[in-house]
């Protein structure tokens, strides 16, 4: 580590000054740290104000710059000074902003930010990308219908080579069997042309674009930039190098058919599944010779049994329905549901079905006899209506997401989903030694000596089949799935992600969607595709972190082979080499630090980023003496959701509680309880942790980060009674970067507990 010129730069700009003692500060700066270089501007973003830093960063004064102003979040190109590493204190947004101007608190949690910054600076380097090479920028699509095909002409827009693998012996998938498609384009009504052969075509026909049909992925090792991958196509294995992944391998029917069976379908003549009645549209409304007049669609009711429609099903009907008038204005078309959604511009198909005489009846389906003859409950009516004589019952079905391949057995190793069967709770070593049940094992894992793999969700089973690509990953051959059996991705901030980098989904895989939908998902996915690759060119990281230079490095040296980073990691970038130490494959990094907070002995690391800095930012800050009566609360507030919420409290001028001091982690799966317990020992009165919201209406940024993080505060019980100190000193909250006000209502909750609960007896000592 380069020798430390701490350059302090007191920005005096944005009320700042008003706010806190400037001459005051700048002593205590002087005095307690010894800094030669501090200097105050009036606005250090200006042009003069950066023409300061950059000349003492020129001449030598500073290597370390702490630019002590406006939140790290805010102005990140106007303070980057080229040699120099830079560190921000925040003095607007947490200060200024929201503690009463010249208050003896005020000024102290200033002071506290700024000592913060330079403990930040003092452990802080300039990070320098990881040794990487792109071996190619050729795309590999998964998958044949329309998203597929899309995303392979989309690839090719971009000047890049692609090779598009389909399962059967043809290329187009399920939209192949529609007659019609859904309007996408003003005024949203009348059905259009089914143009598939037209894009299947232009597939075929263009250059740089390899067509494979009745192929499979066997194997996909590597990460982005030098995906190696085994495709088997005419009876032999060929092996290619890719520089990303996109899936679109669709959607597929129910594999259980047994909830429809109510609407009489597979045991009542006339009835039949929405896809099946796709064809008897493409014949004019005739089957087996017989011209259908009066036909029923059900929607089920999704709280049934209906997890795979997101409203796609009810857009369908409402298309069916629509063909149906179009062929025969004089037929009867009922469209029977519990809750219709047409969705967006959906509405105005809605309307035209309306127009044309479809009759909506908020119904809810009893039982299906022969006829086909339908008992209902009508919602509306609040009584039995039945409807006899059909011609036709037609049941909407919904989209089953392919994330297995359902003609491949199941996966004998490493699935993550099957945590019990085939990839258990993963034994800890310790000292190169597996450990039992005792205390060794315990310190490394959990009570049962063991860790359960990141992406293990033993509530969420498998779709039956085998992978879609067989990782040759540590965590195991599938691509993580959510919910339902559709993909992972985060659906706020990165749709098309998953949790495996430079691997991304598009279409119904991912989410049901209308074939419009999909080809639009698959422009974004394939977009992802293309940054993944120019950014493992620079060898930086996707998102969240889209450009971060830094890396985790491992100490292998104290290293136990616990296996707790590879297990943990989110993204599965951790394998094991063959004498069982953590290897990392740096391109599929997303640098969330969750290896970090995972090793026990503290020998995972980033430049700017590491165990030692965040203790050094902790014990940085001044505890009052006891008879000031003036708690002191360490916040790890997530910079994602946390920490920017926090920051717009300030900017909407929201008092925070002025006992607090707060530490920006990268994410919450990067705090080690050893944090924890070193605030604790230090004095402070209270710890809260501050991480994104969990669960499905919204989730972590990095995927598990907050859930790892409440598993591992679940156990600092036995660490506070070791203190001797009470459970309640230690908090964690989960929060939206929309909780401006909320996170402010948390912080004063907890500040009010902590008062009641007395100041922590080690202050002092």
């Amino acid at each position: 580590m380069a020798d430390n010129k701490i350059g302090i730069y007191l920005c005096e700009g944005c009320g700042i000054a008003d706010a806190i003692n400037m001459d005051e500060l700048e002593q205590t700066v002087a005095n307690e740290f010894g800094v030669v270089t501090c200097k105050r501007h009036a606005a250090f973003c200006s042009d003069e104000g950066r023409a300061v830093i950059e000349k003492d960063v020129k001449d030598g004064e500073a290597n370390k710059v702490v630019v002590a102003a406006c939140s790290h979040r805010v102005m990140t190109d106007r303070f980057n000074f080229e040699g120099a590493v830079t560190v921000r204190a925040n003095l607007r947004e947490q200060v200024a902003w929201t503690q009463p101007a010249g208050e003896e608190d005020t000024q102290m949690f200033a002071a506290d930010n700024v000592r913060m910054g330079i403990a930040q600076a003092r452990n802080s380097e300039n990070p320098e990308g990881h040794e990487n090479v792109v071996k190619s920028e050729k795309l590999l699509v998964v998958g044949g219908g329309i998203a597929g095909l899309t995303a392979a002409l989309d690839a090719a827009k971009t000047g890049r080579e692609v090779t598009l693998v389909e399962k059967t012996d043809q290329l187009g998938g399920w939209t192949r069997k529609w007659s019609k498609l859904i309007p996408s384009r003003p005024p949203y009504r009348g059905l259009v042309d089914n143009n598939i052969e037209d894009i299947i075509k232009a597939v075929e026909e263009n250059d740089r674009i390899t067509v494979l049909t009745n192929a499979l992925v066997t194997k996909t090792s590597g990460e982005p930039g030098e995906f190696n991958v085994t495709i088997s196509h005419g009876g032999s294995d060929t092996e290619e190098v890719f520089g990303a992944i996109v899936v679109a391998t669709g959607w597929r029917m129910p594999d259980d058919m047994t909830p429809y069976e109510k609407y009489g379908l597979g045991k009542v003549d006339g009835v039949m599944t929405g896809v099946d009645f796709e064809e008897v549209l493409k014949n004019g409304l005739e089957k087996d010779g017989k011209k259908l007049e009066t036909i029923a669609i059900i929607i089920p009711c999704e709280s049934e049994q209906m997890p795979y429609t997101s409203g796609v099903a009810d857009r369908i009907a409402i298309k069916q329905a629509i063909q149906v008038m179009d062929t025969n204005p004089s037929a009867m078309v009922y469209v029977l549901h519990d809750n219709l959604r047409a969705h967006g511009q959906a509405e105005e198909l809605y309307r035209e079905a309306q127009d044309k005489g479809v009759v909506f009846m908020k119904a809810m389906v009893k039982s299906a006899e022969a006829g086909p003859t339908l008992t209902t409950d009508d919602l509306l009516l609040g009584q039995e209506v039945k409807l006899s004589g059909m011609d036709a019952v037609v049941v909407m079905t919904g989209m089953m997401p392919n994330s297995t391949n359902p003609d491949l057995p199941q996966a004998e190793k490493g699935n993550e989903f099957l945590c019990d069967d085939v990839n258990p709770r993963v034994p800890i070593t310790v000292n190169g030694e597996e450990a039992g049940d005792g205390d060794a094992a315990k310190a490394a894992g959990d009570e049962e000596g063991g860790v359960a793999p990141a992406d293990c969700d033993p509530e969420n089973p498998p779709l039956p089949g085998g992978p879609l690509l067989n990782l040759q990953y540590r965590q195991g051959p599938h691509i993580p799935i959510l919910y339902n059996g559709f993909i992972d991705s985060h659906y706020i901030c990165f749709p098309y992600e998953t949790r495996r980098t430079g691997i991304y989904v598009c279409g119904a895989v991912r989410k049901p969607m209308t074939t419009t939908e999909a080809k639009e998902d698959a422009a974004g996915a394939v977009l992802k595709g293309v940054q993944a690759i120019n950014l493992v060119k620079e060898s930086r990281a996707t998102h969240p972190r889209t450009g971060d230079l830094s890396y985790p490095n491992f100490g292998l040296d104290i290293c136990t082979k616990c296996r707790r980073c590879t297990v943990e990691c989110p993204f599965g970038a951790i394998d094991e080499n063959e004498e069982g130490y953590p290897q990392l494959n740096p391109s599929r990094c997303r640098r969330c630090g969750t290896c970090m907070g995972a090793c026990p002995v503290r020998t995972i690391s980033f430049k700017n980023y590491s165990p030692n800095m965040v203790t050094e930012m902790i014990e940085a800050v001044e505890q009052p003496d006891p008879f000031d009566e003036k708690p002191r609360i360490m916040v790890f507030a997530c910079e994602n959701d946390a920490y920017p919420a926090l920051d717009m409290a300030g900017i909407n001028r929201r008092e925070i509680n002025k006992y607090m001091r707060f530490i920006p982690v990268r994410c919450l799966g990067s705090v080690t309880l050893v944090w924890v317990s070193n605030a604790l020992e230090k004095g402070f009165d209270g710890v809260m942790l501050m991480g994104c919201k969990s669960g499905d209406d919204y989730q972590c940024h990095f995927v598990k980060g907050s859930a790892i993080a409440k598993e591992r505060i679940g156990k600092v019980e036995e660490t506070l009674k070791n203190l001797m100190l009470e459970p309640e000193r230690v908090s964690f909250e989960e929060v939206s970067i929309a909780d401006s006000k909320r996170v402010v209502e948390l912080l004063d909750k907890f500040g009010e507990e902590i008062e009641g609960i007395g100041l922590n007896p080690f202050k002092g000592f």
